[in-house]
């Protein structure tokens, strides 16, 4: 690691840290020419999968997005933050497993369907009446229907 001040390649690690939950390892460094001190943290870096669009464009993926997604259909429903957030890790996590470069934006349309008719019906056929394009009231009649039937 170089030396932000002296830019210098000579440097010891002082004490070492895990944070959060275990995802990130912070380290207090000492330069051993100019004696600073200074902490670097350190994270896995996973090639995360480029998303195919329904248009067939290619976009990086971004987790914000899919909790922006996630909290839209939720908004005014009696689910815990804490639940959101856990069901948003599930979805990263599946697209990190996944084998592929490029995965389709539909399959993480699919996920968070599964996601939020576990977590939340009404969240769920909002998200699914979005989702699936819904052209009239016997589309959501229909969803409803299937989701009864469960």
């Amino acid at each position: 690691m170089r030396c932000p001040f002296c830019q210098s390649d000579d440097t010891k690690v002082l004490d070492t840290r895990l944070l959060d939950d275990g995802s990130q390892v912070r380290r207090r460094r000492e330069c051993t020419a100019c004696s600073e001190r200074y902490s670097t943290r350190e994270t896995v870096d996973l090639n995360v999968p480029r998303l195919i669009k329904r248009d067939d464009s290619r976009e990086s993926f971004a987790e914000a997005k899919l909790r922006s997604g996630l909290l839209k259909a939720l908004e005014k429903r009696p689910v815990k933050t804490a639940k959101i957030e856990t069901s948003v890790q599930r979805i990263v996590h599946k697209l990190m497993t996944q084998s592929e470069r490029e995965v389709p934006s539909a399959k993480i349309g699919e996920w968070v369907m599964e996601e939020l008719k576990s977590l939340d019906e009404v969240a769920y056929i909002r998200f699914a009446s979005v989702y699936r394009q819904f052209q009239d009231i016997e589309a959501f009649k229909n969803e409803i229907d299937k989701l009864m039937n469960k």
